[in-house]
């Protein structure tokens, strides 16, 4: 681990001729890669990884809107002075996700590539290089890229703010996660819009880690003009700060 000194640290700029474009190599054609892509999975709650204000720091980006389900329940949750945050540079290449001068130094180990942080939880790490990732000061290691695990824990692990993982609508709100996981399907999209035609969010009132996940896909779309009640819930959360002041239009 490298310690952050008063000079930022910032990794040299995005060059695709050197190192060419990410994904081959990494995502998942790594020479006897045969593990599940997000392999980091532990759970914030467990022994391991007690649920600490101060011990936890999150990575992540503008521009992946896996990550950017980790920022919107953060805030909803109010867990901004609970667990820190730091942001990678929105562009990559074959190095991976970096830290670069538009968003800023790595505040937490002073790395320059986020690929650091998977090599000290796990030498010679040849996988996925993804976020969000959430890491724990404590041990010095990545806890968790299971994206949707972290979330969850985000919701559940600490008491402050809304609920939004009820154990009663948890069965329910599973299912239509399942849906969610990567760019709803059209048909997803059209019964979730008839869902909505009679209430305000996926469970009625109530903002649920359902509405976290189907949002970040919707400002993403060109187009809602076919789903009016899905364009209409759209701009309501976006009314939120949680949502609103998360995301940059065009990301």
């Amino acid at each position: 681990m490298t310690a952050p000194t008063d000079t930022p640290a910032y990794a040299s700029p995005v060059d695709l001729d050197a190192y060419g474009p990410y994904g081959p190599g990494r995502a998942h054609t790594s020479a006897g890669w045969n593990r599940p892509i997000y392999p980091f999975q532990g759970r914030i709650g467990s022994r391991e990884h007690p649920a600490e204000a101060g011990r936890y720091h999150l990575y992540v980006s503008w521009v992946c809107p896996y990550a950017h389900r980790a920022v919107i329940v953060r805030r909803l949750k109010g867990l901004e002075d609970v667990i820190s945050l730091s942001y990678v540079d929105d562009e990559r290449d074959g190095r991976g996700w970096a830290f670069r001068e538009r968003r800023g130094p790595d505040p937490v180990n002073g790395f320059t590539f986020l690929e650091q942080a998977y090599e000290a939880t796990e030498k010679g790490y040849l996988g996925h290089i993804s976020v969000p990732v959430l890491w724990d000061r404590t041990l010095g290691r990545i806890v968790s890229n299971h994206y949707p695990d972290i979330t969850i824990d985000l919701a559940t692990q600490w008491s402050s703010g809304v609920d939004l993982y009820p154990p009663d609508l948890r069965p329910e709100i599973d299912a239509i996660n399942s849906g969610l996981d990567r760019r709803p399907a059209p048909e997803t999209l059209e019964r979730l819009d008839r869902r909505l035609g009679d209430r305000r969010h996926l469970f009625g009132d109530v903002i649920t880690e359902s509405d976290v996940r189907l949002w970040v896909h919707l400002v993403r779309l060109a187009d809602l003009s076919a789903y009016p009640n899905l364009s209409a819930y759209a701009r309501d959360l976006h009314q939120h700060p949680a949502f609103a002041d998360t995301f940059e239009d065009g990301r």
